[in-house]
């Protein structure tokens, strides 16, 4: 079963997100900031992480998933943006800080649902 970390400051996102894609469908853990977020990918190794970028603490998500990038141990795990923040700029950020994919909020739940599925079938195939 797939395993997707859900990295958001508000606990709703986070359970709107893990609703959106299904109970049962995939192994499903939650952060609330970017230093959760690490520490859980390090341990736990999930095929996808989706993230958003404004966050308290330590790290905020583009520092959190440039960490992940750029360790060899989290390196290969799928990082997904799912953000409020959408101006073109941010987005390059986003890239450039090792995101493979950018979804802003208010989001589709089904184009969220489909980019998931691409990115695990690639992560399969």
């Amino acid at each position: 079963m797939p395993t997707i970390l859900i990295t958001d400051d508000d606990v709703q996102i986070r359970n709107i997100v893990e609703m959106t894609l299904g109970f049962g469908a995939y192994r499903i853990l939650q952060a609330e900031d970017g230093a959760g977020a690490v520490e859980i990918a390090r341990r736990e190794k999930p095929d996808l992480v989706i993230m958003d970028i404004m966050m308290p603490g330590d790290y905020d998500g583009l520092e959190a998933t440039r960490i992940l990038k750029s360790d060899p141990d989290t390196r290969n795990c799928t990082v997904i943006l799912l953000t409020a923040v959408c101006g073109e700029q941010d987005m390059r950020e986003g890239y450039a800080a090792g995101a493979d994919g950018y979804f802003t909020k208010p989001f589709s739940p089904l184009a969220l649902i489909r980019k998931v599925e691409e990115v695990l079938e690639q992560r399969a195939g």
